[in-house]
């Protein structure tokens, strides 16, 4: 079989109107906001600086107040600057502004620095002051912000840092951005962008699906010393910056930005691990469903009905309207306005950014969503994945920028269970018993990707920073090895991986641009698929306690935040009761499978 030619979807022409920023990359605002920010960093630093342990609870909140409307001004100038490039990324000027954002923030980081490490380093008792009125609005901020004090630099260190930063870490991950946005794969002739070839290996045709794995292998096979060095360069900039600032793992700073403790990551970590035996009767299912004596690693996608349909954009935002709306209205009610004022941006292009993902812009407007729709029902539940985001960050907006933003272990579950309601709407209008099997076949292969290959993959992440802090720099051939052994533990002999599999290390941007992030993904599924039973067991009232979570925003500890809804997250067994009701899903499509 050849492949088809690309049908349309409706798609096409939703891009995002940007103009709620800026009108351009040359809209003369921007520099006028440039000069406004430099101003007010100035008086802020004139004002403060020097003095920050000394002043009273109202003293602090007023400059909270100047600190909070800088970072404001400044996110949304970097927000505008990184959407406009995401889905355009060989537009040069675009890279120019990409490049002058990141000069610019370092620069008013470096004038501005002294505020957090002055509170950070506080003398023992200045804390008493978080508790006064007066310093509500940024309570938890202030608590968190005095847990970094063992893991802060002098402010000159922090500067050379921060400065650095721009050639190192930084550069090296828009270069990895850049590059991997301009790789295009060939299969029957064709050329395909990173999400049109993604999307093949949901193909009914198994032939289809072999020919965009070696599409794949062939292009980061050919790339593979470009991209070992940006690895190795990431990981030399992580060890030496955790080694600078004493952190006791690779792992420590995530954690710590994520407001959990190490141990409860690492119980996750164990559940997940502990229970690979879901992942290979899954898969050994999927392979009797489809009738192969051997599963390839291409196959993993594979639909077992031919007929599961294919939606429009128009479909997918009724069939994600629904679900929100049969939740709650109010749900739906926000996510409507992601449609309706052109706040996402839906087709795949050259030149834009793989993948999908929204972005909070500032306190007083709403946040982006970006996918990259193709019409298969997995891009259905992607944009409710990401209007899950969206309507965190919408609502969480009341807490300011410094409170608004949540952590990964909260941020997940907003988007998982998103899904979890298109999911479930979907097979509520299904009679057909094949297609609610398929339906339940297809949440199931989703959902060992985010909860058992996202562990996966932190186990890879894991040996790969060790491996590098105890060898030195790593070949290709070395990360291909970690990766394999990685994958096929959590495989087992339920899936055939072989070498050809070896370099899909290289397109995990997570790794570079967001180290440690991934086993979050994890975190929120397992947790929404125990939240999902508490709520179709009780479900009265669950909905204004799961809004008010979203409104909380990062205002508290995780576990605090999400205790109303009857979740302890400090309890380890916690991770194994989403682990079991993942192990009877499975073990009823093996009992009900045709």
């Amino acid at each position: 079989m050849t492949l088809a030619e690309p049908t349309t979807t409706g798609a096409e022409a939703v891009h995002w109107n940007l103009a709620d920023l800026y009108a351009g990359p040359d809209d003369p605002q921007i520099e006028q906001d440039m000069h406004t920010i430099r101003d007010m960093t100035a008086e802020f630093a004139a004002a403060y600086r020097g003095r920050v342990a000394s002043l009273d609870a109202a003293g602090l909140a007023q400059a909270l107040a100047a600190y909070e409307a800088i970072s404001t001004r400044l996110w949304r100038l970097g927000a505008y600057a990184f959407l406009a490039w995401c889905t355009d990324m060989q537009r040069p000027e675009l890279g120019r502004l990409m490049a002058r954002r990141d000069d610019f923030a370092a620069e008013i980081e470096q004038e501005r620095l002294f505020f957090e490490l002055e509170w950070a380093n506080a003398p023992i008792g200045a804390e008493a002051r978080i508790a006064d009125p007066a310093l509500a609005r940024y309570r938890h901020y202030l608590t968190q912000l005095r847990l970094l004090q063992p893991y802060t630099l002098s402010e000159p260190e922090e500067k050379i840092i921060n400065q650095l930063s721009l050639s190192g870490i930084q550069g090296w991950g828009r270069f990895y951005e850049e590059m991997l946005s301009r790789l295009t794969y060939t299969v029957d002739g064709r050329e395909l962008t990173d999400a049109e070839l993604i999307q093949l290996f949901y193909h009914p045709e198994r032939d289809m699906r072999r020919k965009a794995a070696e599409a794949m292998t062939a292009v980061y096979t050919t790339n593979s010393h470009a991209l070992t060095f940006v690895f190795n360069m990431m990981l030399l900039d992580k060890a030496s910056k955790d080694k600078l600032r004493g952190f006791p793992t690779w792992l420590s700073d995530r954690n710590l930005a994520n407001q959990v403790r190490d141990d409860t990551v690492q119980a996750l970590i164990d559940a997940v691990t502990g229970r690979y035996d879901v992942v290979s009767r899954y898969y050994r299912l999927l392979k009797q469903q489809l009738g192969y004596d051997e599963l390839h690693y291409y196959d993993r996608y594979a639909p077992v009905a031919q007929d599961l349909p294919t939606v429009t954009w128009d479909e997918a935002r009724h069939i994600v309207l629904s679900a929100f709306a049969q939740f709650d209205p109010r749900l739906a009610d926000v996510a409507q306005k992601f449609f309706d004022h052109s706040w996402i941006d839906a087709p795949p292009q050259k030149g834009k950014m793989g993948g999908a993902f929204c972005l909070s812009t500032a306190e007083a407007l709403h946040p982006y969503v970006m996918v990259n729709f193709t019409g298969d029902l997995d891009q259905v539940a992607t944009l409710a994945h990401e209007l899950g985001h969206g309507i965190h960050g919408y609502l969480a907006r009341e807490q300011g920028i410094l409170q608004a933003s949540t952590p990964i272990t909260t941020a997940e579950m907003a988007s998982t269970f998103g899904e979890m309601l298109v999911f479930d709407y979907l097979l509520q209008q299904q009679t057909d018993p094949a297609v609610r099997f398929a339906l339940r076949m297809k949440k199931m292969a989703g959902t060992i990707a985010t909860a058992f290959r996202q562990i996966a993959l932190n186990r890879f992440e894991h040996a790969m920073h060790e491996a590098r802090r105890a060898q030195g720099e790593l070949s290709s051939d070395q990360l291909a090895g970690l990766w394999l052994a990685s994958q096929r533990a959590m495989f087992g002999d339920s899936v055939t991986i072989t070498d050809a599999y070896a370099s899909w290390w290289s397109q995990i941007t997570h790794f570079i641009t967001h180290q440690g992030y991934v086993y979050g993904y994890a975190f929120g599924e397992l947790l929404v698929w125990a939240l999902y039973a508490r709520y179709k067991q009780q479900p009265a009232g669950f909905a204004d306690r799961y809004l008010e979570v979203l409104r909380a925003g990062g205002s508290d500890w995780p576990h605090n935040i999400l205790a109303p809804l009857g979740v302890d997250l400090q309890d380890p067994a916690f991770w194994h009761e989403g682990l079991n009701l993942l192990d009877q899903f499975v073990a009823d499509m093996e009992a009900d499978a045709p």
